[in-house]
């Protein structure tokens, strides 16, 4: 059984780190990017979300951008599943010594987990882009149009990156600081078609590196193992 495979590939070794995909949360109810469902699959206004989620569109058609974003990025009321609560049991048991993410959803630290490297950030942190004050999901959330900072009247912006712009350095020199010093990286829910997250797993130099998605990903011919399912139903299997 590939969830008796995983939990014993776990079990010997000594530092796992999981870089983890939007795959991840879709059992958490999050729709993924680019499955029939997901969102990329429609338009908005007659724009790609590809196009609104740049950072071009973010400065030229705030308005537009704020709108799509309330409607189609943000998941206030989704919670941990099955997969997110075994990696903060790893974690807690001293076995994982980091969480590599591409979603901004903010779940793995909802669960608990603290090793945490959000590569794209996170719904959850916004900031003013005059005066850097920081505010939560609320201020997007209760406000309408454009959100502005009620100090300096700045636009505030969600700490997430967009096309175009280039993820925080201290972040990617931390998750590749713990790719390369882990014994096993597995890789969940992720097509590794994004860049430049999908080049981190060349600082891998480790024992064991495992693959779990629903389709086929490139590291699937250097991986050790490669378990096709659903992420939640499979970690949810490893009983740890």
């Amino acid at each position: 059984m590939p969830g008796t495979e995983l939990k014993a590939i776990i079990e010997r070794s000594r530092r796992v780190v999981v870089f983890t995909g939007a795959g991840f949360s879709t059992g958490s109810g999050i729709p993924d990017f680019r499955s029939a469902e997901g969102l990329y699959a429609g338009e908005w206004e007659g724009l790609t979300p590809e196009m609104i989620l740049s950072q071009s569109f973010f400065y030229l058609h705030p308005d537009t951008f704020f709108e799509f974003y309330r409607a189609r990025m943000v998941y206030p009321d989704a919670e941990p599943n099955a997969a997110h609560r075994a990696l903060y049991r790893l974690e807690a048991a001293g076995k994982l010594r980091g969480v590599v993410t591409q979603n901004v959803d903010g779940l793995h630290k909802k669960a608990g987990n603290r090793l945490v490297y959000e590569l794209h950030g996170s719904v959850w942190e916004n900031y003013c882009m005059d005066c850097n004050a920081f505010y939560g999901l609320e201020k997007i959330l209760n406000t309408q149009g454009i959100p502005r900072c009620d100090r300096c009247g700045g636009v505030v912006k969600p700490w997430v990156v967009l096309y175009g712009e280039a993820p925080d350095k201290y972040t990617v020199m931390g998750a590749c600081r713990e790719i390369s010093n882990c014994d096993t990286l597995i890789v969940a829910g992720t097509s590794l078609s994004v860049e430049p997250a999908a080049s981190m797993l060349d600082y891998f130099h480790g024992k064991c590196l495992v693959v779990v998605n629903n389709e086929q990903t490139p590291a699937d011919e250097r991986a050790d193992l490669v378990i096709r399912g659903d992420v939640a139903e499979v970690f949810g299997r490893i009983g740890i």
